[in-house]
């Protein structure tokens, strides 16, 4: 049975849909089956596997509205083991329907139902905002992993999403747990980031990835070619980072 892990922080500019991309193609090069699911009307997770967002015609906004079958709006990308519910700004839209409909906390969780087993991970990239779209990823989701700066605002934010989790934990999905933060984006000479990671080891310290993403070039450089940066230089800093994120996730979910 797949595992549905949620990628989200309010707060946007984070490496989420980077970090949401980049794990999901490692897990896939490590030998899992992999779905993303591109919940971020910017759609950047569908251009950053190689999806051009002109030309959908099934989107993660028929998902939601169960119009159209989920085997029908998955789709292959060129890289191993890896499969993409699209998405573009048509899902902007989608919240305001989602009120007309019956239980809408739980149109990602159905939707999914018949599929589910056909992965090894399903990986969400939430929009940078806790609303009715990230409320149902959070509801079908097993866990969360949160990507974060090391910036003293990102320790308010994260306080914020845990209130959050905690609620849909309570009404929705007694499952739900953060399965790691994700320090991205790191530079280890600041001051600044070993007082916020010192900070984080107060409160979350079994939380905390080994393995923090470093600023890399390379890893800004693959979106623009619409490859994972494994598939864009593998050797790069970034790409072997996220491999050994993928490697840890794998144990811990």
């Amino acid at each position: 049975m797949g595992k549905i892990i949620s990628f989200a922080n309010q707060k946007g500019g984070v490496g989420k849909t980077t970090s949401c991309v980049n794990i999901a193609a490692s897990l896939g090069v490590l030998g899992f089956k992999v779905l993303i699911i591109d919940l971020d009307p910017q759609g950047n997770a569908t251009s950053g596997v190689g999806i051009s967002k002109k030309l959908l015609k099934a989107t993660t906004k028929e998902l939601l509205t169960g119009e159209i079958p989920v085997e029908q709006i998955i789709q292959e990308t060129p890289y191993k083991n890896l499969h993409v519910i699209p998405t573009n700004t048509a899902l902007a839209g989608a919240e305001f329907e989602l009120f007309d409909i019956d239980e809408p906390e739980f149109r990602i969780k159905k939707g999914l139902e018949s599929v589910k087993d056909n992965y090894d991970y399903i990986l969400i990239d939430c929009p940078p905002s806790l609303g009715m779209l990230t409320i149902n990823a959070f509801t079908a989701s097993d866990g969360v992993i949160v990507p974060m700066q090391c910036e003293f605002y990102a320790l308010e934010g994260l306080s914020q999403l845990m209130v959050t989790i905690n609620r849909i934990k309570r009404m929705y999905n007694p499952e739900l747990s953060i399965t790691g933060i994700l320090i991205t984006m790191y530079n280890g000479r600041l001051l600044l980031s070993m007082q916020v990671i010192a900070e984080l080891d107060k409160h979350y310290s079994d939380k905390i990835f080994r393995t923090k993403v470093s600023r890399n070039v390379k890893l800004t450089e693959a979106p623009s070619f619409g490859k994972p940066t494994y598939y864009h230089d593998k050797s790069s800093k970034g790409s072997k980072e996220y491999l050994e994120v993928a490697k840890e996730l794998a144990t811990r979910i």
